[in-house]
C-alpha cells in the first residue's frame, strides 16, 4: 500500500490526535483533517475522573498538546461537528452539520459513549463522566451536595467514588459484583479494593443491581435497589459501562460487532482504518477478536495504525495494559487477569498495601498487578506468556 494523499480522522481524542501525529513524525506530508464531536482541542481523559473532579487541575490542563504545537503539525481540525455517516467506498463521511469531508483515506477513532439508565435524562442531579464538560458540571454539583450515589462499581465507577469522597460528600457506591472491579481484578484483589474504600468512608451496597432510580418534580432523590432498599442522593453518577460510539456506521457497509470490526493490521475496509475504545481487532497471537479501553491502547494502537496507513504491513499485537489511581493507591495491570486465574503475591504485602501478584492459566503467567509498586509490575512483566485463544476482553 501506497501512502494516501489525504487522510480523514474521525475523533479527536487520544487515538485520533496521535494518529495524526504518528503520521507527521513518519515523514508524511498529504493533507490531514481531524474530525471531532467536541467543540474543544484534543485533550486528556483519565484526569477527568481524578484531578479535574478533585479539582486539582484547571480543565484546560486536561490539553494533550499546546495549540501552537498543533498548528505547527498542519492539521485542519474540524470540531464540534459529529459525524453522521460514510461512505466506504467514496471515503466519505458527512457530518450532523450536512458538511462532506473526503479522504484518500479514513480512521475511525470514535471512541465509546456512556450506557444509560432508563429515564436518567428527565432527572436533573444525574450526572455521567466521559467529556470534560460532564466533569466539569459534576464538579460544580458535588461541592454542594450531601449524598452522592455512583450507579457502577468498575474502574471509573470506583475512582468517581474515591475522588468524590474528598470533595465532601457522603458516598455510596452501588453495582452488582461482589467487590469494586471485581470483573477486572478478581475476587481476592477486589476485595482489597472494597477494604480501602471502607476505610476512607465510602459506603458500599454491591452485589445487587439497580431497578430505577427516584425523583420528585424533576429532581433526582435516590437510587432503588433490585431488592427494594431505596438510597437517598442529591447528585447521582451513573458509571455502568460504555458502548462503542459506531451508530454512525450503521449504513456504512462496515462489520460493527462491539465495535468496529478490523484485521490484525487495525483496517476495517480497503482504506478505511478503527483505532481506539472503537476498535474491535484480530490479536495474532490470541487468535480472537479483541477491544481495549484504555489509554494506552489508543496511543499505541494509534501509532501502529499509521504505520499500516504509510505500508508498513504490521500486526498489532500489544500487551494490554491499565492503571487506576484511588485514594492514594496506583493500581497497575499488566496482561489479562481472569476471574479464575490463581492469584500469587510474589513481591510486597497487601497488609502493607504494596505488592505485585502474578495471575496464572494452566501453569503460564497471563498478567501481573502492581499495588503501589509499579517498578517491580513492570518488571515482571517478562513472564507474561499467552494462552492460545483465551479471552482478552
Amino acid at each position: 500500500m501506497t501512502a494516501p494523499a489525504s487522510v480523514l480522522v474521525v475523533g479527536s481524542s487520544a487515538a485520533g490526535l496521535t494518529t495524526a501525529e504518528a503520521l507527521r513524525r513518519k515523514g508524511y506530508r498529504g493533507k490531514l483533517t481531524v474530525l471531532g464531536a467536541e467543540k474543544h482541542l484534543p485533550y486528556d481523559r483519565p484526569p477527568l475522573s481524578k484531578q479535574v473532579l478533585s479539582g486539582k487541575w484547571e480543565p484546560e490542563r486536561t490539553q494533550l498538546r499546546p495549540e501552537a504545537q498543533l498548528t505547527s503539525l498542519d492539521i485542519e481540525f474540524v470540531l464540534g461537528d459529529p459525524a453522521a455517516g460514510l461512505d466506504v467506498g467514496e471515503r466519505t463521511v458527512r457530518t450532523a452539520s450536512g458538511r462532506e469531508l473526503a479522504a484518500e483515506a479514513v480512521v475511525v477513532a470514535t471512541g465509546v459513549r456512556p450506557r444509560a439508565l432508563p429515564g436518567q435524562d428527565q432527572l436533573a442531579g444525574v450526572h455521567v463522566l466521559r467529556t470534560l464538560d460532564d466533569a466539569i458540571a459534576l464538579r460544580d454539583e458535588l461541592l454542594g451536595a450531601s449524598r452522592l450515589v455512583v450507579v457502577g462499581d468498575g474502574v471509573l465507577g470506583a475512582e468517581i467514588a474515591a475522588t468524590a469522597r474528598g470533595l465532601g460528600p457522603e458516598v455510596t457506591m452501588v453495582g452488582p459484583q461482589q467487590a469494586p472491579m471485581a470483573g477486572q481484578l478478581g475476587p481476592q484483589i477486589a476485595g482489597f479494593l472494597a477494604e480501602l474504600h471502607v476505610e476512607n468512608g465510602v459506603q458500599l451496597r454491591l452485589g445487587t443491581g439497580v431497578e430505577e432510580l427516584v425523583g420528585r418534580d424533576g429532581e433526582v432523590t435516590g437510587v432503588r435497589l433490585a431488592d427494594g432498599e431505596e438510597l437517598s442522593a442529591d447528585v447521582v453518577v451513573v458509571a455502568v459501562g460504555a458502548e462503542p460510539a459506531t451508530d454512525w456506521l450503521a449504513d456504512s457497509g462496515l462489520q460493527v460487532d462491539d465495535g468496529v470490526v478490523c484485521d490484525s493490521r487495525c483496517r476495517a475496509a480497503d482504506g478505511v482504518f478503527a483505532a481506539g475504545d472503537v476498535a474491535r481487532w484480530h490479536h495474532e497471537q490470541l487468535g480472537v477478536l479483541v477491544r481495549l479501553e484504555n489509554r494506552t491502547n489508543a496511543t499505541e494502537q494509534a501509532n501502529a495504525v499509521a504505520d499500516n496507513l504509510l505500508g508498513a504491513d504490521r500486526s498489532y499485537t500489544p500487551v494490554p495494559y491499565f492503571w487506576t489511581d484511588q485514594f492514594t493507591t496506583k493500581i497497575q495491570v499488566h496482561g489479562t487477569l481472569a476471574a479464575d486465574a490463581d492469584v500469587a503475591v510474589v513481591e510486597g504485602d497487601p497488609a502493607d498495601r504494596r505488592f505485585v501478584a502474578l495471575y496464572r492459566r494452566k501453569g503460564r503467567v497471563t498478567g501481573v498487578l502492581g499495588w503501589n509498586m509499579p517498578k517491580q509490575a513492570r518488571l515482571l512483566r517478562q513472564e507474561i506468556h499467552w494462552l492460545p485463544n483465551s479471552a482478552q476482553r
